[in-house]
């Protein structure tokens, strides 16, 4: 896969919902009620974190949701990127780049987000032929004001901004010309997903998903 081909994917992933809920998961029983009430409230692309020794188990169980489209985040080797596409993932976050992770997910033909934290970054991505990129860690970096500024040299980036981001905060990301949607955790947080409160986990999705873009 190019780097423009998986540009193209990840935009349209990213178009589908204002926020792409970011996983940690501990607990394969809980990955399939928590892909499920994620989905039904309106959130389809769902990035499972490979933070955990269950991450790629959990991904697995998470493909098997109708309509959902799971993907595997904090990407960091080549082996990742193998064992996340073959667990199901069908796209790629990571939290940096480098020239050998980059040929690992175009080798697999893994969509993917490549993060970004300055301009010089972006623009590196962007010559290789990425111009989706993920902006992290977008509060550390900034927040909305060192994205907003970002654009003007680099208008035809597109971020999904991810790290710090919140419900209170994602509108001021999803308000520039160059923020496609946001990736955030605060739609799935531990003690809900601890307690199997699925039915407040869906209506937090469903909050997040009304966001305007």
């Amino acid at each position: 896969m190019t780097p423009q081909d998986a540009s193209r994917e990840t935009e349209a992933l990213c178009r589908r919902a204002p926020v792409i809920p970011v996983l940690v998961v501990h607990d394969v029983a809980h990955a399939r009620p928590l892909a499920e009430a994620l989905v039904a409230g309106g959130l389809p692309a769902l990035e499972v974190t490979l933070r955990t020794e269950a991450a790629l188990e959990v991904i697995r169980e998470m493909a098997k949701v109708e309509g959902g489209i799971v993907g595997a985040g904090t990407l960091l080797t080549p082996d990742d990127v193998k064992a996340a596409k073959d667990a199901g993932a069908r796209f790629g976050v990571t939290p940096g780049c480098t020239d050998r992770l980059l040929d690992a997910v175009e080798a697999e033909d893994l969509p993917t987000l490549p993060g970004a934290a300055t301009t010089t970054e972006a623009l590196r991505l962007l010559e290789r032929g990425y111009s989706v990129q993920k902006f992290f860690p977008a509060e550390a970096n900034g927040g909305a004001p060192a994205l907003k500024s970002i654009g003007g040299p680099l208008p035809q980036i597109r971020f999904c901004p991810t790290g710090g981001v919140s419900l209170k905060n994602a509108p001021d990301y999803l308000s520039l010309p160059n923020t496609l949607c946001v990736g955030g955790s605060w739609v799935a947080p531990n003690d809900l997903v601890n307690a199997g409160d699925w039915i407040a986990i869906e209506a937090l999705a469903r909050e997040a998903a009304a966001l305007v873009r």
